[in-house]
């Protein structure tokens, strides 16, 4: 079996050992420059968010940062916006359409927000070519099944366009977080094309229940299993059969750039899961080049 990266040069030495193309990762932020200085500032003070220090490895410009994904060999990726209040997810989703209009390797993003505006800027997205939506139910603080979304989730569900959706209680607990909401969601929209971040973390086992259960639920593994998630959110090994069971639906995501750790460690964690070269394959190429149409 092949070895795991070493670091961030030694990435496409890896992907090319597994027989791939590159990498699809379905879990990278690109936001506008003051909105994302306001996220990194918010990582600066994780210690007293999380109980835990959060320092960005890749807090650096634009350009900087596209050039890194490209070395490492990620051939696809989003920009994933999010508001966290009402009157800014249209304005999101114009920037991430100008962003991805001249970068074929990005993944046109597009966001919402429980707003009555919401079913008519989300129509204009999808015209304008969004292939993937991202929600954060912790940050926006509210409910996935607030009646404003109704006719969101319904477009969404029979365009069957995937949507990224923040919805665990890690690292931090919200009003509207956890499986019960996102429950309730597929209850009325069973084929939502759904990518539970971060495995879900930490409610693990319910979410892969969840992916077991409605056949568009997919999992990404954003920050899953790293040495900086298992301190604070440990995974069940237990689990990890079902974990191997469900490779068809596991989705590589990173969380870059705002990670406290090297790209190369997010590889490195899923290889020592030791589930095998054909489930990380699945993972790391094969199912997002499926989910979004890409040619090796």
């Amino acid at each position: 079996m092949s070895t795991p990266p070493v670091d961030d040069a030694d990435v496409p030495r890896y992907w090319q050992a597994l027989g791939l193309p590159g990498l699809v990762d379905v879990h990278v932020h690109f936001l506008p420059e003051r909105v994302q200085a306001k996220v990194w500032e918010y990582f600066g003070a994780a210690g007293t968010h999380y109980g835990a220090e959060w320092p960005v490895t890749y807090a650096l410009p634009d350009e900087e940062r596209l050039a890194i994904l490209d070395r490492l060999g990620v051939r696809a990726f989003p920009t994933l916006p999010y508001p966290h209040k009402p009157g800014m997810a249209a304005w999101l989703n114009e920037w991430s359409a100008g962003f991805a209009a001249a970068r074929p390797q990005v993944l046109q993003s597009a966001t919402f927000y429980p707003e009555p505006e919401a079913a008519g800027y989300v129509a204009a997205a999808l015209d304008g070519g969004a292939r993937v939506f991202k929600v954060h139910v912790q940050v926006g603080s509210f409910d996935p099944r607030d009646p404003l979304l109704d006719d969101v989730w319904a477009r969404l569900e029979k365009t069957g366009t995937p949507v990224v959706i923040h919805c665990g209680s890690g690292p931090l607990a919200g009003e509207h977080t956890g499986p019960e909401p996102v429950t309730g969601l597929l209850e009325r929209y069973p084929r939502l094309q759904l990518v539970i971040a971060h495995l879900g973390m930490p409610e693990y086992r319910e979410f892969l229940d969840l992916a077991v259960r409605y056949e568009r639920v997919h999992l990404d593994t954003t920050m899953f299993a790293t040495d900086f998630t298992e301190r604070l959110m440990p995974f069940d090994r237990a689990d990890l059969p079902r974990l191997s069971d469900l490779r068809a639906k596991v989705l590589l995501g990173s969380d870059f750039p705002s990670i406290p750790y090297a790209y190369a460690h997010q590889l490195e964690a899923l290889h020592r899961l030791e589930l095998g070269e054909e489930w990380l394959r699945a993972v790391l190429w094969g199912n997002g080049a499926r989910l979004f149409g890409l040619e090796a």
